[in-house]
Parts: C-alpha cells; sequence; structure tokens
C-alpha cells in the first residue's frame, strides 16, 4: 500500500486564530467560559474543549448574565451581538476575517438597496450569521435548480456573495447560472471562498488521478471537509469522511491500494498521524507525502485578547 498525504490539509489560520483565541482566554477569564456555538466544527477539538470546562451554547440566553462568552470561528449576526450585549456578557471575537470580510459585503449590498443572493447552506452557522446582516434582503441557494426557482422581480437590484467553505466547481457553477438569469446581478471582485477551501480542494484534485480511495479526516458537519469528499466521488473515487480512525473500515482497502489522505480546515493533524500510522501498520503503508504548496498567513487574535482594555485586565498579550 502507498499512501499519498495531501499538502496543504488540516487547520486553517481562521481555526487556529479561533483555537488559540479559546486557548488564551482559558487563561484569562477564570470561571467558566461560554462559546457560542462549536468553536470549530471538529468533534476532536469541542470535547477537548468541553473535558476542560468550556461550555458550547447555541442560545445567548444560556448564558449567565454579565459571563464571558466567545464568538466561533462561523461569525455570528447582529441580532446575537445585541442580545449578548443585553445580558451585559463579557464577549470575545473569534469571527474568521474572511467570514467577516462575506458580512461587510452584506452590509455594504444592503445598503445600496440590493437584494442579495446568499450561496450557501442553509442552517450551517456560517450561513445564519451572514443572513442575520440583513435578514429581509436575503436569499439562500444551494444549488442551479435553486437559481432556477427564484422568484424576484426584474426591477430590483441584485448582488450575490458566498459562504467561505464551499466547493470552487460547484460555485462558479452556481454563479454562471445566476449571470445568465440576471445579467445584470453584481458580485465580489474576488469571490469569497476562502483559501484554504482552495488550497486543499487543489490539492486533492491534483492526486485523486493516482489514487485508488480517499479517507477526508472531519467531522460530518465540517462543510468544507464534505465538499472535499464530494469532490473525490465526482472524479469516480471511493471516500470516506471519518473523524479519527477508530472509523476506518478494512473492506475499503486492497493491500496494494493507493490511499489518498487529506484533512479538513478543522481537523487536527494528530488524527491525521493517528489514520498513517494505522495504514502503516496493518498493511505496510508507504508514505508519500507530495505538497501543493505552502500556506503561510495567519490571523491576528481578537482585538479583546490583545488589547490592554480587554479582558486580560491590563495585561497586554503579544502576538507572535
Amino acid at each position: 500500500m502507498k499512501i499519498l498525504l495531501a499538502y496543504p490539509r488540516g487547520f486553517c489560520a481562521g481555526v487556529v486564530m479561533a483555537i488559540e483565541s479559546l486557548e488564551r482566554a482559558l487563561g484569562l477569564c477564570g470561571g467558566t467560559l461560554y462559546v457560542f456555538h462549536e468553536i470549530v466544527h471538529n468533534k476532536h477539538v469541542v470535547e477537548e474543549f468541553s473535558r476542560r470546562g468550556v461550555v458550547f451554547v447555541d442560545d445567548v440566553e444560556a448564558v449567565p448574565e454579565g459571563s464571558y462568552l466567545l464568538y466561533s470561528a462561523h461569525g455570528v449576526s447582529p441580532e446575537v451581538r445585541q442580545k449578548a450585549q443585553n445580558r451585559r456578557l463579557r464577549t470575545i471575537d473569534a469571527t474568521c476575517p474572511l467570514v467577516t470580510k462575506v458580512h461587510a459585503e452584506v452590509i455594504r449590498y444592503a445598503g445600496q438597496g440590493y437584494t442579495i443572493i446568499l450561496i450557501g447552506h442553509e442552517g450551517h452557522d456560517e450561513a445564519v450569521g451572514t443572513v442575520g446582516e440583513a435578514p429581509n434582503r436575503i436569499r439562500i441557494v444551494e444549488t442551479v435548480e435553486d437559481v432556477d426557482r427564484l422568484l424576484i422581480p426584474a426591477t430590483e437590484k441584485l448582488a450575490y456573495v458566498m459562504q467561505t467553505t464551499l466547493s470552487v466547481d460547484d460555485a462558479a457553477c452556481i454563479v454562471n447560472h445566476l449571470k445568465k438569469r440576471f445579467p445584470d446581478i453584481v458580485g465580489p471582485p474576488k469571490n469569497d471562498i476562502c483559501y484554504a477551501s482552495q488550497n486543499r480542494q487543489q490539492a486533492v484534485k491534483s492526486l485523486l488521478p493516482k489514487a485508488d480511495t480517499v479517507l477526508v479526516i472531519g467531522s460530518q458537519n465540517s462543510s468544507n471537509s464534505n465538499r472535499l469528499s464530494e469532490i473525490a466521488q465526482a472524479y469516480g473515487k471511493p471516500a470516506h469522511l471519518i473523524d479519527g480512525v477508530g472509523e476506518i473500515e478494512s473492506g475499503w482497502f486492497q493491500h496494494k491500494d493507493t490511499v489518498l489522505i487529506t484533512a479538513g480546515a478543522s481537523a487536527p493533524e494528530e488524527v491525521v498521524q493517528q489514520c498513517v500510522a494505522y495504514l502503516r501498520d496493518r498493511y505496510d503503508a508507504e508514505v508519500l507525502e507530495e505538497p501543493l504548496l505552502t500556506e503561510h498567513i495567519r490571523f491576528p487574535l481578537p482585538l479583546e485578547i490583545r488589547s490592554v482594555d480587554g479582558i486580560a485586565g491590563g495585561d497586554a498579550l503579544v502576538v507572535l
């Protein structure tokens, strides 16, 4: 057996920032620290922080007044921020800057009187937060068929934005279809899909011709992990989205297979290496790492952690 280890894979800059923010906040807040939604969509990360006393909530009303509340990487709506303010919660905003960019686009388009088409997955935490910026002006589409079902008067100005974790190919198809139906629709100068989603998808595509089967390390509620699995399947390769080594089934492989392993942007490298070790031990697999490119992006920690006026109580934190 051969293992093709895709690179880049795993944690993106937004996930690294969110997890580091939570780590720092744990050491600064004292008492119970609450997080709105999962900090990132990964079972292992959430379970580890839960074990350390972090409480994940889906409703601001569940947070005791005056407590610390950290917003997850997926972003939140203005309504959530207002509810937190009403409860006098001390908030830390770990929203990924690339998600914040999409929120800013929605605010700008809404202010200019546009009806906004959000290409994304209804109910996903990121999409919910984005819609909340202009709930009366946004329509969500997930497929080309959804575009065909849109009933929008010809007199309305239209703009589109995207969820950051989509398939590049699928999003391009939907944008092209939107432009055919609505030739005057406008959009951001650069697509909203984050660099990490694009890079991980491209790395998988470049290695698929050499692979017999694909393992995607990531949780079932991780949008970008699901997209990696779907890309492999679209190319006719059997693909399995797994949380970890305990979900691997021997029936997926032949002893001479070439197995492509990648990981979603919120999946820890430790879990990837556990899966690699399993295949090496069981099948005497040879590991081949073929890097597509190197990522150097790093996002600063939230202002609430960096600022001398923030939760540190006067002690500034240095971001290295």
